[in-house]
């Protein structure tokens, strides 16, 4: 028996969304569970990927309201109680096996979407160095290599840093959010090889993080900025 395989019958699969073993093996989620996901669907908001609930509405009422930087982002799920378990298992109790399970979802719902972009490359949303060590990995890379095998695309890690470690966001209303991460991230390396390319990170509400790194990517050369998220806010 390959080692895999002694793997997987000593340490079966649990669910991400119950955390129950799921079965039959082979399987990534429970089969209830999935009816529980809440995917984002037509229609989306045409510059965040938020869903919307009128097939007239072009833009959510955030997009509406900040003048954004990126040019466009995607997101397989909305942030419900759901999917904030989820992910909060998934980041801070370093459920990394959820991953799979997620890649494997942005490739099947997302895949014709994202090469719509013609980017170049993936760049994980970069965590300070002191929280890295304090969480043992930074969620967003994990991310980016998932999606980056399932999409067929490259990651490069080494483009943005954190040079700031800022309060989490969460804890913040949208002023405080924006003057948090002034100044939070720099570029680490010369990015005038890239012309497009796609952040990535695992939740996206006000979007002041995606909007603070775009800034930085495309002060230095960088022509279209996309973003792709695991999780987004609601659109209305």
């Amino acid at each position: 028996m390959k080692k895999e395989e002694w793997i997987r019958i000593l340490y079966p699969r649990r669910c991400p969304i119950c955390e129950e073993i799921v079965l039959p093996r082979g399987e990534k989620i429970c089969f209830s569970c999935r009816s529980k996901l809440p995917y984002i669907k037509e229609p989306r908001c045409k510059k965040c990927g938020k869903q919307l609930r009128i097939m007239e509405q072009e833009y959510c009422e955030d997009c509406k309201k900040r003048n954004r930087s990126f040019d466009a982002g995607l997101a397989l799920f909305e942030y419900n109680a759901v999917m904030r378990e989820s992910v909060e298992r998934f980041k801070f109790k370093n459920k990394r096996e959820y991953v799979d399970f997620y890649a494997e979802e942005v490739e099947k719902h997302l895949k014709k979407l994202v090469y719509m972009w013609k980017a170049e490359v993936l760049i994980p949303v970069p965590v300070h160095a002191r929280k890295r060590r304090k969480r043992g990995f930074n969620q967003a890379e994990v991310l980016a290599e998932a999606f980056g095998k399932a999409l067929g695309l490259e990651t490069d890690k080494k483009v943005l840093y954190r040079c700031k470690n800022t309060i989490p966001q969460k804890e913040l209303n949208e002023k405080e959010r924006i003057k948090n991460l002034q100044d939070a991230f720099q570029i680490e390396k010369n990015v005038v090889q890239y012309n497009r390319v796609i952040l990535v990170d695992d939740i996206f509400t006000s979007g002041s993080t995606i909007e603070s790194c775009t800034r930085v990517l495309k002060n230095n050369g960088i022509g279209r900025v996309y973003a792709l998220c695991l999780c987004i806010g609601k659109g209305f």
